[in-house]
């Protein structure tokens, strides 16, 4: 496809490629796409795994009623015996109480029962629009809270519970089957993919051994009492991807998950905030939530995660509940969470998470240099040199100095810093917030329509000795349209226009490069084109473009990088 791209970019001077950046590479916030990542994980060192007794191996919760082979069966009692992380009976008889009354928060009651997952996402295929798609299920997400009320009175501001008395609401969405055949088949590690954790008299500990996390060592873990964690489940589940895609549309940021497993009567994580906006999603069993406010101003919407607490630190909770399969709690960064398993059911749940480094402060991280670096080069002001005694009446010594030269000098920089804003170059410092995005982003999951009418359903084939349909045969009056509105930009970055696109990234978090290609600035107005237009189809000689070819040469380019799809099949098979 890379051959093909450049030859044809070559021949039809309509893009060029652009060379990976030599620029170092920006690490993640976290570890890995996901959600609630408990502040403690990464600074408890991991151990090796003890040696093992031999015997049978664990299993997953149901395996004692033959839904796993006999080589999940649990293990026999003197290897829990010999296990220093003990299985628990429970966090003690608070574990037990009702839901305190008048703790509950806004909580919206059991609506009618609502379509199956899986039936939602096929129905969701059938609308034009992506982002329409995401509002769709964005609003099946917080049923019955409508999403006005929600973002009007909760986001940002204080939790929500959804109870639903509907155990099958998220069925298809994860399970702890589908957890089971994860370890089974595919390529897990500690550290990495899973953390082994628990929280008990207070301390949390995390118990990754080395290595690949295979089924008999993992249930093990989990039937002495361990909490499992699965970082970036959409890398394991294509329904969990095809969700967290298309919740991004929604949020216009990144969306990511982690799921947890827990074992009845143990809880593993401390108490703790994070600094994303939570969503969780019971999908088996039960857990008991208790959720605090924020203990100090400078905690509310914080930048980064908390360390963990001590319960004495934390006072009383705001809400207080027990949620059960079909449930949702949402809580904003910032407010003190935790969550343990009564003594008789474990808990599997999806906490799902957005917009994290998503504040105006961030956006004003990449304003205020570029701003500035701009004042410099336009402005003498901004270079003219600090008064030669500035050192005597300034600093923290200084700081409660009456002196008319320090009066001068602060009026002097308040004037310089309202000056800035005329240079702030706005659009470009968004520009970059969306470039980070479009790297986080997942890579949009296409119905079976959008694949047979992209470039994925060309039928090009081997046939007596040549291959066959490789061009790409459009023409003036093809119908065109984007694939999904979201998954394309145009960022200027100095003299160069490149646009970022999102179908080549991969399902694990910044695994690849970000994907762009620079685009001649003759051409941006086509692209231009094809945004304001979605979902509509256009003809490919209505790309305002100055040639037929050029036209053609614009939209065979876009086609063959996964971001058009034709309103007709190109080729009969």
């Amino acid at each position: 496809m890379e051959e093909l791209w450049s030859t044809r970019v070559s021949a039809l001077s309509a893009y060029r490629s652009v060379a990976p950046r030599e620029e170092p590479r920006k690490q993640p916030a976290r570890p890995a796409r996901g959600a609630s990542v408990s502040p403690g994980s990464q600074k408890t060192p991991t151990r090796r795994a003890k040696r093992r007794a031999g015997g049978a191996r664990a299993g997953p919760p149901g395996a004692a009623n033959g839904a796993l082979p006999p080589a999940s069966r649990p293990a026999p009692a003197a290897v829990a015996k010999n296990r220093r992380v003990k299985a628990r009976s429970g966090p003690g008889a608070a574990a037990r109480r009702p839901t305190v009354p008048g703790r509950e928060g806004a909580c919206a009651q059991q609506p009618p029962a609502g379509p199956s997952l899986g039936r939602l996402l096929q129905e969701l295929g059938t609308v034009a629009h992506s982002r329409e798609r995401a509002a769709g299920l964005f609003q099946w997400l917080l049923a019955p809270a409508a999403p006005p009320r929600f973002f009007d009175r909760h986001w940002e501001k204080q939790p929500l519970l959804v109870r639903r008395g509907n155990a099958a609401y998220y069925e298809g969405l994860f399970s702890t089957a589908e957890f089971d055949a994860i370890l089974r088949e595919r390529e897990v590690h500690f550290g990495v993919n899973l953390d082994v954790t628990s929280y008990e008299d207070g301390k949390r500990e995390t118990h990754n051994p080395q290595g690949r996390a295979l089924p008999a060592v993992v249930w093990d873990f989990y039937r002495n009492g361990c909490s499992l964690r699965l970082l970036n489940p959409q890398a394991f589940s294509a329904t969990v991807w095809h969700f967290l895609s298309l919740l991004q549309e929604q949020f216009g940021s990144m969306v990511g998950a982690n799921t947890y497993l827990t074992p009845a009567g143990t809880q593993g994580f401390a108490p703790h905030y994070d600094d994303i906006e939570a969503f969780v999603l019971q999908l088996e069993g039960k857990k008991r939530w208790r959720v605090y406010s924020p203990r100090t101003a400078a905690e509310v919407l914080p930048q980064f995660s908390s360390g963990n607490f001590a319960q004495n630190e934390i006072g009383e909770p705001i809400l207080e509940t027990v949620l059960e399969a079909g449930d949702l709690l949402y809580f904003p960064r910032g407010f003190i969470h935790q969550g343990d398993c009564l003594p008789e059911a474990h808990s599997l749940h999806i906490t799902v998470s957005s917009f994290q480094r998503n504040s105006w402060g961030d956006l004003l991280e990449k304003l205020l240099p570029a701003a500035l670096q701009m004042a410099m080069e336009e402005d003498v002001e901004y270079r003219q040199g600090l008064p030669r005694d500035y050192l005597e009446y300034t600093g923290v010594l200084n700081s409660d100095v009456i002196d008319p030269r320090r009066t001068a000098f602060m009026r002097k920089i308040h004037t310089l810093i309202a000056k800035l804003m005329s240079y702030a170059p706005v659009d470009a410092a968004v520009d970059q917030k969306a470039k980070d995005f479009f790297h986080d982003c997942l890579p949009p999951v296409l119905t079976e329509t959008e694949k047979a009418l992209s470039v994925y359903g060309l039928p090009a084939r081997w046939e007596n000795g040549d291959v066959r349909d490789v061009d790409v045969p459009f023409r003036a009056n093809t119908q065109i349209r984007l694939l999904w509105h979201g998954i394309l930009r145009l960022c200027s970055e100095g003299d160069r226009m490149l646009l970022y696109y999102t179908t080549e990234n991969s399902r694990v978090y910044h695994k690849e490069e970000p994907k762009y290609c620079e685009i001649e600035p003759e051409y941006t107005d086509g692209i231009e084109f094809l945004l304001s237009s979605y979902p509509k189809y256009v003809s490919v000689e209505d790309l305002p473009c100055v040639t037929l070819d050029d036209k053609i040469a614009l939209a065979t380019v876009l086609f063959e990088k996964g971001l058009l799809i034709t309103k007709s099949p190109l080729f009969s098979v």
